[in-house]
């Protein structure tokens, strides 16, 4: 029993799971990244951009810690389209996938005493970086019987005047819950308290 692993008995369940009748393949969305299965290719649009960008000579370097100026530009015109004001450039910042994205945001929110409400079952990560930063972490419970819908009354009974932040992971990870706007409306107002 002490060899065996996550990632072991997830593999015997990858192949066990494969059905093989009808030709289609299990894609495990837990790895993240897209080029583990043959399936996700690039576009040629992104294959020519690659190529654009190294003949050019102008990225031979480190690009600046935010991400490129284009890049910011182009995720902030993105943003804006659904939103009821325009993103500006400088209000993105590109990381290096969401584990950077993750430790950035909870380095900028430490302070002593600080503590952080996180979703039990909840993508590791989180905690994790948290530790890292001596944040305290407090879980709130998902109701499974509920589509993992939040425990708003355990969210309200955990904060306090030193909580600086609640993770709310949409969809789920590792659920793959959605959460319905009105939902959503609700863990809103019950941070707002």
């Amino acid at each position: 029993p002490t060899t065996i692993t996550i990632k072991g008995i997830l593999g015997l369940l990858m192949a066990n799971t494969d059905a093989k009748e009808n030709g289609k393949r299990v894609i495990s969305l837990g790895i993240g990244d897209p080029t583990a299965y043959s399936c996700f290719h690039a576009s040629n649009a992104a294959q020519e951009g690659v190529v654009e960008s190294l003949r050019s000579a102008k990225f031979n370097g480190y690009a600046p810690t935010a991400g490129l100026p284009q890049t910011r530009e182009a995720v902030a015109e993105y943003l804006s389209r659904d939103l009821p004001y325009k993103l500006s450039a400088e209000s993105v910042y590109v990381t290096a996938g969401c584990t950077q994205a993750i430790e950035i945001a909870l380095s900028v929110l430490a302070r002593p005493g600080a503590n952080i409400l996180l979703p039990r079952p909840c993508f590791p990560i989180y905690g994790l970086c948290a530790s890292f930063r001596n944040i305290e972490v407090r879980y709130f419970d998902l109701h499974p019987e509920k589509g993992w819908e939040v425990d708003l009354d355990a969210v309200a009974d955990l904060a306090d005047h030193n909580t600086v932040a609640m993770v709310i992971i949409n969809p789920g990870n590792p659920c793959g819950n959605v959460y319905s706007y009105q939902h959503l409306k609700k863990v809103a107002e019950t941070a707002k308290r």
